[in-house]
């Protein structure tokens, strides 16, 4: 019997963990200044489209 392997969805990947640290950090109240919030989560989730972007590339797909 054969198994198939999907593939990693980097952009799903590094956005989930990105909010998970997020929310930690505002649970701990790391983080209170909502303007460094926004800037953290747009350039992570900048970060994550780069990755998934260029691992689709390389894929060739």
């Amino acid at each position: 019997m054969k198994t198939q392997l999907h593939r990693t969805d980097w952009m799903a990947l590094l956005s989930g963990m990105l909010f998970v640290v997020l929310g930690i950090l505002v649970v701990t109240r790391a983080i209170t200044d909502p303007l460094v919030l926004i800037g953290v989560m747009v350039l992570g989730l900048a970060f994550a489209g780069l990755v998934a972007i260029i691992a689709r590339a390389v894929r060739g797909k």
